[in-house]
């Protein structure tokens, strides 16, 4: 079964970009995409909301959202 999924042209361009040859799916990209994300460790499997904030924290670090221990320490005075 497939579904329609409405992305901006920018986007569908940077998903493309990631095929490994030229016929390769918009489907085979995403699940390369998605398997980055772990399913769970040693303890278990991850919720879907723990996995979606392991998601949200990489891409944040990426876009250099992030400060190190120390400045957290400074930040909440310890």
């Amino acid at each position: 079964m497939y579904s329609t999924v409405r992305v901006a042209n920018v986007t569908k361009e940077k998903i493309e970009s990631l095929k490994v040859y030229r016929r390769e799916s918009m489907d085979d990209v995403l699940n390369k995409l998605l398997a980055l994300v772990p399913e769970g460790d040693d303890e278990g499997k991850y919720t879907s909301e723990f996995r979606a904030g392991l998601l949200q924290s990489l891409v944040e670090s990426k876009m250099g959202k992030t400060i190190t221990h120390e400045q957290l320490k400074k930040e909440l005075g310890l």
